[in-house]
């Protein structure tokens, strides 16, 4: 738990997001490594057979089995609550392990769970039809009408849960008047903080209670491995590690280990990642102004056109990587525009150092049925771009050959 790591390094306990990022967590064995290191072991050995007894009863703390238990996730979880302000953390297989992971522990049959409707097309599926199974109801809702919100309340609605910057469209939510509309009503905020991490945004600090990633992204900032994290109060916390526990949506020691080396540079990266970004959606929000025009609209919190411009500027430190754009025109076009690319890669990832472009109604949402999509905004004209590292002049000429393609 966070107040563990601060007892033992009482000197982090005020230190800034930079140094939490590199140091939070840490405890070196004897071997007096610098860099942490994996525990890549299925089990522990204990010292008696009441040792063990205790280990497994939870009389005695310490590690029982790497399926819930293991120092190099371990320091993750703790690194990552320290980041967000939470008291603990919960790592995961994957973001969507993540978010299921959150529902099994705190949810059951017959209770009612309120959703933004621009969300991940998987976390739509995963709330709508899943979950369903299981007896819970999800309203989807217009993330930025707050009635709607509050008349979608029931005795029965135990979490609401939005993503701010939205994916693909970037819609931006106030943070704090939704937690208190959530908490007037007796529920939970829960918030996927994917888009802005920590480094950008820290929406317990705004009042959410339950913080949600995938850590495959920008927490990991390379595209190399697969995880996920729930950030919140230790109880809560403690009924997610109990799911997984007894179900094994495990963070593997080594993608633990991948995620810490993330974190280290995650401020640097997206403040590089949001520079670019803003680049481009200038670039683009440019050409809608043009006579016979290609680029129909952006989709960017940095610009000061975004109707949510001045809430991210409010509740974000920047407006991260992300942006989306509609090219004149449907899929085909769409899709033209895409294939003239050379640089970027074509792939659902996002919160890569490469760039990646995709057509999200094939893709990311593609198995949202077509009222979903209209519902949603996700038209078949629309691109979004998850924007790397590389040299900003590289990245504008690649979107010039993909507006030359629809020139052509």
């Amino acid at each position: 738990m966070i107040d563990d790591i601060f007892d033992d390094e009482h000197f982090l306990r005020d230190a800034g997001i930079d140094t939490l990022a590199v140091r939070a967590g840490i405890r070196r064995t004897q071997e007096g490594e610098h860099s942490e290191p994996i525990f890549t072991t299925s089990s522990y050995v204990f010292e008696s057979a009441q040792a063990a007894a205790n280990r497994f009863s939870g009389e005695e703390p310490g590690n029982v089995y790497s399926r819930y238990t293991n120092p190099t996730v371990r320091v993750f979880q703790e690194r990552i609550a320290a980041l967000e302000g939470g008291e603990a953390a919960v790592a995961t297989s994957s973001g969507m392990g993540a978010i299921l992971t959150l529902c099994m522990a705190l949810l059951k049959s017959g209770d009612h769970v309120i959703c933004s409707r621009s969300v991940f097309g998987t976390t739509s599926v995963l709330f709508n039809k899943y979950m369903g199974k299981m007896g819970v109801s999800t309203t989807f809702v217009n993330p930025l009408d707050y009635d709607q919100w509050q008349q979608a309340l029931t005795d029965q609605t135990r979490l609401m849960f939005i993503e701010t910057p939205s994916n693909p469209l970037c819609d931006v939510v106030d943070i704090a008047r939704l937690a208190e509309i959530a908490h007037k009503g007796g529920c939970k905020l829960v918030v996927d903080n994917c888009f802005c991490t920590p480094a950008l945004q820290r929406p317990l600090s705004l009042g959410a209670d339950i913080v949600v990633h995938s850590a495959t992204k920008y927490l990991d900032g390379q595209g190399r491995c697969v995880g996920g994290a729930i950030v919140g109060n230790v109880a809560d916390m403690d009924e997610a590690l109990a799911f997984v526990r007894s179900c094994g949506p495990t963070m593997s020691p080594f993608n633990a280990w991948v995620f810490l080396k993330g974190l280290e540079t995650l401020r640097l990266r997206m403040d590089a990642h949001s520079a670019n970004a803003l680049t481009l959606a200038n670039w683009l929000h440019a050409k809608t102004t043009e006579a016979n025009p290609v680029i129909e609209k952006v989709f960017y919190a940095g610009l000061a056109s975004h109707p949510g411009h001045e809430l991210a500027a409010k509740q974000q430190r920047a407006f991260g990587g992300v942006l989306s754009f509609r090219v004149v025109g449907g899929r085909e076009q769409a899709w033209k525009f895409i294939d003239a690319t050379k640089i970027m890669s074509l792939t659902a990832n996002l919160g890569d150092a490469k760039t990646t472009i995709v057509h999200p109604a094939t893709t990311t949402h593609g198995r949202l049925s077509d009222d979903d999509k209209r519902t949603a905004g996700i038209t078949e004209s629309l691109i979004r771009i998850s924007v790397g590292l590389e040299s900003i002049e590289d990245l504008i000429a690649d979107l010039e050959r993909g507006v030359a393609a629809l020139n052509g």
